[in-house]
């Protein structure tokens, strides 16, 4: 199985659809006839309130799309060999865009044209790019009547479940905006970053937003608003093996955006620095535990990270992190590394939490205490982070 290595970054897929309801009528299950004295004890019915203005809603996000798309723009890249086009939104007042690192890449002279929705079209320059995080920021000159900043929401607040709005230019239809809800949280992809040496490895970038709503190419880099007209995400990709005739993407439901807390880190490093430096620990871990994975390890819990490879040299080996080294039934899979349950105290279920806390957290030179289970003895090992190389 694919492992995934530690460090941050993202990677370039699209997002897809969930059609807004106009309205649901509740949940109505009847009642179970008396259960005889061996059967389960039957829960009352789930009641689920139908919303009591669909027309409201209707209203609110068509004030949501009036305020929010003088701020969006459209990106066209120029490339040695043809085109690109993405979306973007103003980020601030002195003239800086939000867009996707896989956007810009390869745009000549670093110049790209940005097309305001007023109509004006200028040039801008690409300042920063972050293949970990797929952010990248322009900056343009235009009159101060041209910025409309966008809000930068917490993403931290988001539940699963809640509404969420996407505007971007699919297929060059400008101003698109399409809706659905947050399908999942804390989501690892890969990134646009290479592992040095490697044969196309990438390190993994955390803390994605997945959802449905529909994200077609030409929306990366556009904005995921919530009801409040804040961004919360910024579309990066879309999983998906549809394509069409001509070898476009087709949105499969899934799609994925880079949370609004990681802008927030990022963008300012990028307008100051050009880049941004993540921290790093020289570990690689196994995808999933499975039952079967954690009965070939003897693992007596069936959470956390587990261990599979340390790089020598790296912050991990130098504290102490174990890898595994007795052979399994499995190919590929050793028993006897740590499995990781905590960081800084904070309960790892699973991978995408551990990375999620590490990159949104932490820099180079930080330290993180990491609660390992190394057989039936838990304890805590601090690693001095380094710099992603």
């Amino acid at each position: 199985m694919k492992m995934k290595r530690i460090s941050i970054g993202l990677a370039v897929l699209m997002l897809a659809v969930l059609a807004c309801q106009a309205g649901t009528a509740a949940i109505v299950t009847s009642q179970p006839s008396t259960p005889q004295s061996s059967a389960p004890t039957q829960q009352p019915p789930l009641q689920v309130q139908a919303p009591n203005n669909p027309a409201a809603q209707q209203d609110a996000l068509e004030v949501l799309y009036q305020q929010t798309i003088p701020g969006v723009v459209t990106i066209q890249v120029t490339l040695s060999q043809g085109s690109a086009l993405g979306t973007g939104f103003v980020y601030d007042t002195q003239g800086h865009i939000v867009t996707n690192d896989h956007v810009v890449q390869g745009a000549q002279n670093n110049k790209v044209e940005v097309d305001f929705n007023s109509g004006l079209k200028v040039y801008g320059t690409v300042v920063g790019t972050d293949p970990d995080s797929d952010l990248a920021i322009i900056k343009v000159d235009v009159p101060a009547s041209e910025l409309h900043p966008l809000a930068i929401g917490d993403s931290d607040a988001l539940k699963i479940g809640q509404t969420v709005i996407a505007i971007g230019n699919p297929f060059g239809e400008n101003g698109t905006m399409t809706v659905g809800v947050v399908s999942g949280l804390s989501r690892t992809v890969s990134s646009l970053h290479a592992v040095p040496g490697s044969s196309g490895q990438t390190f993994s970038a955390g803390d994605f937003i997945q959802t449905d709503a529909a994200i077609n190419a030409g929306n990366s880099g556009g904005p995921l608003l919530n009801l409040n007209d804040q961004v919360v995400g910024i579309v990066e990709s879309d999983a998906t093996n549809s394509f069409t005739p001509t070898g476009g993407p087709i949105s499969s439901g899934v799609g994925f955006a880079v949370a609004s807390n990681m802008l927030k880190r990022v963008a300012p490093l990028l307008i100051s620095n050009g880049k941004v430096d993540y921290p790093y620990l020289g570990i690689d871990f196994y995808p999933e535990l499975t039952l079967d994975v954690i009965q070939a390890l003897g693992l007596t819990q069936d959470t956390g990270a587990y261990v599979v490879d340390v790089t020598a040299g790296g912050p991990a080996d130098q504290a102490g992190i174990k890898a595994g080294t007795q052979a399994t039934s499995t190919q590929g899979l050793n028993a006897g590394g740590d499995l990781i349950i905590a960081i800084d105290g904070r309960p790892v279920m699973q991978y995408d939490d551990f990375l999620a806390y590490l990159i949104e957290n932490k820099s180079p030179g930080d330290k993180v205490v990491l609660t390992v289970l190394r057989g039936t003895q838990k304890q805590d090992i601090t690693v001095t982070l380094g710099k992603r190389p």
